[in-house]
């Protein structure tokens, strides 16, 4: 799934992309992959994935820029097209389901609603469905014809949302060094030191 939507890429290229997002307000933003309809719906989906606790929610350490630029930036033209399209199916259904007839009037709760009900699924069905995301992705790279169901796009896009939200969360500067284990300059080297005595049970900071 990772390697469907792109995002296995280079540590400065990582970089360059989280600290062109860090030079730009957020409320000035304007999305440079999506339009403007699918970066608000974004911004409040990657904000469900990781609300604001006593933590910064997705959308503070801005994710949702870090999703539209690696989308615009890495991505091939392939997978671009990938993701549009299972964004649409989901908005979508969304529309659909609450009666709604544009993405700005979908509230957090219907958003909510789809999200969820396409991340629940059981094991086998998850098997299934990432077997016929791998046939879509052959099928459309060797330039035959390839059909992907609703479902599993749905399926899709909630899954590679959920996933590069945690991902370009835990890639943020502000997560990194005030949330995470972080460490700049290398110390001792401990071989097989218990993760709650070394960092108090955080993960270290990439």
């Amino acid at each position: 799934m990772g390697l469907a939507m792109g995002y296995t890429v280079a540590t400065p290229t990582l970089i360059s992309l989280m600290q062109s997002c860090k030079t730009e307000k957020v409320l000035d933003w304007t999305p440079d992959f999506f339009s403007k309809d699918e970066g608000a719906v974004l911004t409040r989906l990657v904000d469900i994935i990781l609300p604001k606790t006593d933590t910064p929610s997705a959308s503070e350490v801005q994710v949702n820029l870090f999703i539209d630029r690696f989308a615009d930036q890495v991505m091939e033209k392939g997978q671009q097209d990938f993701i549009k399209m299972i964004m649409g199916k989901f908005m979508d259904k969304a529309l659909a389901d609450s009666g709604s007839e544009k993405a700005e009037d979908l509230s957090q709760e219907a958003l909510e609603s789809v999200l969820a009900a396409s991340l629940k699924v059981t094991k086998e069905e998850q098997k299934a469905n990432e077997e016929a995301i791998g046939k879509y992705m052959e099928g459309m790279a060797t330039g035959g014809s390839a059909e992907l169901g609703d479902e599993v796009a749905r399926y899709a896009f909630a899954s590679n949302l959920r996933n590069m939200t945690i991902w370009g969360y835990k890639t943020s500067e502000y997560v990194g060094e005030k949330v995470m284990a972080y460490l700049p300059v290398p110390g001792e080297y401990v071989r097989c030191g218990d993760l709650q005595e070394l960092t108090g049970g955080k993960a270290w900071s990439l």
